[in-house]
């Protein structure tokens, strides 16, 4: 009896047993029924996440965080690449603090793991990073990292970056699943991507708009030449992110051009400086009708050293303003500080088109005041020709009855009175025809204004000193400097580069001409011997006569560098 109990109660446990597996086999697949619902919900939610952000550098930092997330990773990392493919431009960081980012220094460029996924851009699962054939090693301050997944992020076709995974928590190994979701977020972040940046360019060309707009009715305004010049480089500064920019205009011999306006880093370095065609990024730009760029303007081999100019600035770009059968009416100079991204080919693209767009413009006004030039001259044609042919006439007619009535005044001082106002009326008619020839004058002195003849002074005397002095000019000195006083800075800049010549064995000079309305000076520096205290004073003795007879003065001095510093200036509007 007791065999048969036994048996019966096994028969009993057997499907209990097998019921209680099928149980926790159901329960398993429950389990991970749930988890990988919930993976795609968290995935779904990450998705929508990253696709709700149009701020590039925020989706980039959110895609960052949501890949953190969904595959459970202590570290991660987007690496954007650069447009030619082969390095990282940029790399945001989840996981590190500020604290260790500045202990282990300079953010990877694409060289070991990460320049594998570059050059392969194929998702990548390492158990252990040090592994690997392409490993490098981490830094020193780096923290420890074993386990890898990497994925490529593509933007219409075209690799944007990679995302980098390491160290899954609770010790574990990324798998299968933790790739395929990795991969998803990645097409997702594409789309995020792109849309980032048509949202980022759509933005900028609404800047661009507003700023041509901006330059279009400043024009059509009125407004002074400087001014426009000066809002030009504004707004392609401020648009672009430099630091520096400015305005050149080719001088009246088109050999040189001169920095009318700079604003930003070191502008005084730059205001008022005439370039060379061949030794200035502006003058390249401008005689070869395109843009010309420079990664680093402070070492660039096609730009003159003296004067210092760049120092602290990095990449660079200079645009002419016009082109085709118009010309090119001047440069607009761009630079960024040190150690920034270069002007991609976009950026320069959009500058040109902004430029183009401003020479445009100033076509536009040149023609609405040539317009109202020719409306003024008509206008002093016909009152000239009234003036001849009606006041003149009537003037005439009238003196020659008075000169007739008096023939037959038999009184002395009637007489007299007569033949007076005879001769007024003679005088009179004189001062009228001076008027209309006044009226019909054209002016017509192409290449005499004293911002030329300066040019042309410095560099007749460039072949005498044996190199060619700077030059530099602020100011409206073709309008507020009077011509007498025009001929004195002539003769006073000529003497003192003579004499710098003669005397003072340099090899540098320096020419400044400046004026405020009120007053013009003359700077002009080396760095020679200096002025002997016992040499002949002929020529500067002159030069001082120059300045007390216009009721200026002159300065000399030494600076502590040696050499020589002549600073001549005069009143030019009364005070």
């Amino acid at each position: 009896m007791a065999s048969v109990e036994e048996s019966r109660e096994a028969r009993i446990r057997l499907p209990q047993l097998k019921l209680d597996e099928l149980l926790e086999e159901l329960q398993a697949r429950l389990d991970a029924a749930r988890g990988t619902r919930d993976r795609v919900h968290s995935l779904l939610e990450a998705v929508l996440s990253v696709g709700r952000e149009l701020e590039l550098e925020q989706a980039l930092h959110s895609i960052v965080e949501a890949a953190a997330v969904l595959v459970d990773a202590e570290y991660a990392a987007l690496g954007v690449i650069t447009p030619d493919g082969k390095a990282l431009s940029a790399f945001h960081t989840v996981g590190v603090s500020e604290e260790q980012i500045a202990r282990i220094g300079p953010y990877p460029e694409g060289h070991g793991i990460l320049g594998e996924l570059i050059r392969h851009p194929e998702p990548l699962r390492l158990v252990k990073i040090s592994e690997h054939p392409a490993s490098y090693g981490f830094p020193p301050n780096h923290p420890p990292m074993n386990t890898f997944l990497g994925v490529p992020i593509r933007v219409r076709d075209q690799v944007f970056g990679n995302l980098y995974l390491t160290e899954k928590r609770a010790g574990a190994q990324f798998d299968d699943e933790d790739e395929s979701v990795l991969s998803t977020l990645a097409v997702a972040a594409g789309v995020a991507i792109d849309n980032a940046r048509l949202y980022e360019e759509s933005r900028l060309r609404e800047r661009w708009l507003r700023a041509n707009a901006e330059i279009t009715h400043t024009l059509m305004s009125g407004d002074a030449h400087t001014k426009v010049l000066a809002l030009i480089a504004e707004r392609a500064g401020e648009i672009t992110g430099s630091a520096l920019a400015a305005v050149a205009l080719p001088m009246e011999d088109t050999e040189t051009l001169a920095v009318e306006i700079a604003v930003g880093m070191d502008a005084e370095a730059h205001q008022g400086l005439i370039l060379p065609m061949d030794r200035s990024l502006m003058g390249l730009a401008f005689s070869g009708a395109a843009p010309v760029t420079s990664a680093d303007a402070s070492h660039d081999g096609r730009i003159s050293l003296e004067p210092r100019r760049f120092e602290g600035l990095g990449p660079a770009v200079a645009v002419p303003i016009g082109a085709g059968e118009a010309g090119v009416r001047g440069v607009v100079l761009l630079a960024r500080e040190a150690g920034r991204q270069p002007f991609s080919e976009t950026e320069t693209e959009t500058l040109q088109a902004f430029a183009a767009q401003a020479a445009v413009a100033m076509e536009l006004a040149e023609r609405r005041r040539d317009a109202e030039k020719v409306a003024v001259l008509q206008d002093r044609d016909r009152i000239a020709r009234d003036l001849h042919d009606l006041a003149i006439q009537r003037l005439f007619a009238t003196g020659m009855t008075l000169q007739s009535a008096g023939r037959f005044i038999d009184h002395t001082g009637a007489a007299e009175r007569v033949a007076r106002a005879v001769d007024d009326l003679d005088e009179t008619i004189k001062i009228i025809r001076s008027t209309i020839f006044g009226l019909r004058a054209r002016d017509g002195g192409a290449g005499t204004g004293l911002r030329a003849r300066v040019v042309r002074a410095v560099g007749e005397a460039a072949p005498v000193l044996g190199f060619a002095p700077s030059v530099r000019m602020e100011g409206l000195v073709d309008t507020d400097v009077p011509r007498e006083i025009a001929d004195h800075v002539i003769a006073v800049l000529t003497e003192a580069l003579t004499n710098i010549a003669r005397h003072a064995q340099a090899g540098r000079a320096d020419v400044a001409l400046e004026t405020d309305g009120r007053e013009v000076r003359l700077t002009v520096t080396d760095n020679g011997v200096g002025i002997p205290a016992d040499g002949r004073r002929s020529g500067l003795r002159n030069i001082r006569e120059r300045a007390e007879n216009l009721g200026g003065d002159l300065e000399l001095s030494r600076p502590e560098g040696g050499g020589s510093t002549l600073v001549w200036r005069v009143p030019v509007a009364e005070q």
